[in-house]
């Protein structure tokens, strides 16, 4: 609870108090007003004020306005009449209750989403003469070694030049479990360290690190608003002056119609009781403040899922998402190629793929990586020479004084060696051995752990279509998609065709059902800029991709795209139901009153009770665990 609300809290209490209070003191008249006045003025001035304020601005017709006429005019009625003035300053009471409780609902909200993205490092360590110095992250420049002692936030992206720890990565990707770090490791920022001392060399500078993107996104995501929060905007501005008018008439033509028509007394005190009742019930508090309420917690419960959305527009987007298509390589594969079987080979596993290593050990392709990774040792260089790289074909080097040549088939048929096909889908290296074949290495791409869980949980959320893009050839595509259970597969494509085949999936999908595009490198950022709703990966996506989409997952897990349709679901269902429980219960109050069934305590209820109910059931988008 902030100052604010205390105060707000310490008034509340005073007044109630002195309202109780009042009720033992025999007083009457003048003296009996100015005593009433104490607890409403205690209570309301601050209404008042910023009535009057409206008022100048010619800005009147919001609540503040509403209140003030409802209980100055309830006020003048006591004067006249009963000299009664409990329900104006019961009518004030409430609605500052209710004003608090909405403050408070609202502070903890934000509360829970600032604890979640607490991530923002007040410094980086740099080592100077054997001492650390503490620097502001924004003038820590690319390459700089910087030092993260146990307990710190990584402050800048980079990768580990030496130190081995673990890392709490909760704050970004939702996961509890540490994850393990050493050196050659690429580290984000917004991780805290939790045992060893990691020395990081930064490769980005801190406005383009990833704490202050996801920082960047969560403090621009309310500025997003979506269709039903500008519905509420535009039905507050024609509702309120409306119903201000229907007061007037209430309150002026019934008498007039009595009077002038019927030949009955006016009764103006009635009548002005009922308008000024109806203006209490009136009041949409509960609309205005609920409905953003609603998607600021649905926001903050996805980024306590690790999914970041930018704006409370694509949450609505993506709750209607039906058809959702993926790009393979490094969305529902890892994007890291690794080697999955040796076959027909005439040496040991690990001699081939030492001889392999050796032999590539002066590339930096991909498959060379992969080869060097799988046989797992220190590499001496010195052993190789005569290395002959064949565009296109592969590696001929000598290993020890022996010719290795390591390549696909066309590197065989080059040398006049047999080679044995392979039925695996994959890159085949193929390898001769002082010209006699000696077996081929298998490499793949690795399926993510959750990818075939991905797609089985998106079907059950009732998405009616997957589809995969990719640029790989049709069998690698055809395996990965069967593998996955994937409906639908595209594959040899190019960067614009993928924009080409979501054109074509967008105009024969039905009109009203959303397209979700899930991608992370940069050629995807055309197609996450064209579909309904672009899902980047945010751990290690492109920075183009990440900044085209619309929503970041940030651990890269596939599984998390339907926990963000649900999340997005639920927020909507929640949103429908304050829109429909508001409106409904304010339409039967707004009778009642104006036929005089309803008076100044119900009309309490109708506007700070359904408030209230409404809030509440807006913070339930905050809880997202179960879903």
């Amino acid at each position: 609870m902030n100052k604010k609300q205390k105060k707000m809290l310490t008034r509340i209490v005073v007044a109630a108090v002195l309202l109780v209070a009042l009720h033992f003191v025999p007083a009457s008249g003048i003296v009996r007003f100015v005593l009433y006045m104490i607890p409403y003025l205690i209570i309301g001035y601050d209404i008042l004020i910023k009535a009057g304020k409206g008022v100048r601005n010619r800005q009147a017709f919001d609540e503040n306005f509403l209140m003030a006429v409802a209980t100055v005019g309830a006020i003048a009625l006591g004067l006249t009449g009963s000299g009664d003035y409990t329900e104006a300053i019961g009518v004030m009471l409430f609605y500052q209750i209710g004003e608090w409780f909405q403050s408070y609902a609202v502070g903890k909200s934000r509360r829970n989403i600032s604890e979640l993205m607490d991530i923002r490092p007040d410094y980086a360590n740099i080592e100077q003469d054997g001492t650390l110095t503490q620097v502001d992250p924004d003038e820590v420049e690319v390459g700089t070694v910087i030092v993260v002692q146990p307990g710190e936030k990584v402050p800048i992206d980079g990768v580990i030049v030496s130190g081995a720890s673990s890392l709490n990565t909760s704050a970004l990707t939702g996961e509890s479990l540490p994850r393990d770090a050493a050196p050659g490791d690429e580290i984000i920022s917004g991780c805290i360290n939790l045992t060893g001392v990691l020395k990081i060399r930064t490769t980005k500078e801190f406005g383009e690190s990833t704490v202050s993107k996801i920082l960047d996104l969560v403090e621009n995501a309310s500025s997003r608003k979506s269709r039903s929060e500008a519905f509420i905007s535009k039905f507050a501005k024609i509702y309120t002056p409306a119903v201000c008018y229907s007061a007037l008439a209430l309150a002026v033509l019934p008498p007039l119609v009595r009077m002038l028509g019927l030949g009955l007394a006016a009764e103006w005190g009635v009548w002005i009781y009922r308008a000024l009742t109806f203006l209490v019930i009136s009041c949409p508090c509960a609309l205005v403040i609920s409905i953003p309420l609603s998607f600021f917690a649905g926001i903050g419960g996805a980024s306590n899922a690790g999914v970041l959305v930018k704006g409370s527009n694509y949450l609505e987007i993506l709750s209607q998402a039906k058809y959702v298509v993926f790009d393979k390589t490094g969305t529902l594969t890892q994007g890291v190629f690794e080697v999955s079987g040796i076959h027909h080979n005439a040496l040991e596993d690990e001699k081939l793929l030492e001889y392999a290593a050796l032999a590539e050990s002066a590339s930096s392709h991909p498959i060379s990586k992969s080869l060097q990774r799988a046989y797992g040792k220190e590499l001496d260089r010195s052993r190789v020479t005569d290395i002959q790289e064949i565009s296109g074909n592969g590696v001929i080097a000598t290993v020890d004084g022996i010719q290795v040549a390591a390549g696909n088939d066309k590197l065989m048929k080059r040398l006049n060696i047999d080679c044995i096909p392979c039925h695996h889908v994959g890159t085949i290296i193929h390898m001769a051995i002082d010209g006699k074949y000696a077996g081929h290495i298998l490499i793949s791409d690795v399926v993510k752990p959750h990818a075939k869980q991905a797609i089985a949980a998106l079907k059950q959320a009732g998405i009616q279509k997957t589809v995969m893009l990719t640029g790989d050839i049709d069998r690698v595509a055809e395996q990965v998609a069967g593998e996955l259970g994937i409906d639908t597969v595209y594959s040899e494509l190019l960067p614009a065709d993928k924009v080409e085949k979501v054109e074509a999936l967008l105009r024969e999908k039905p009109e009203k059902a959303k397209l979700a595009f899930v991608g992370d490198g940069i050629n995807d950022a055309p197609v996450l800029s064209r579909a309904d709703i672009g899902i980047a990966m945010g751990a290690m996506g492109s920075d183009a991709a990440i900044e085209a989409a619309d929503i970041v997952l940030m651990d890269d897990d596939p599984l998390k795209i339907a926990k963000a349709i649900k999340i997005s679901r639920k927020c909507l269902r929640i949103v429908y139901e304050n829109i429909i429980f508001a409106i409904g219960i304010k339409l039967i109050c707004l009778i009642l009153g104006a036929l005089g069934i309803a008076n100044m305590w119900l009309a309490i209820f109708a506007d700070v009770g359904v408030m209230i109910l409404a809030v509440l059931n807006a913070i339930r988008a905050l809880f997202v665990k179960n879903l």
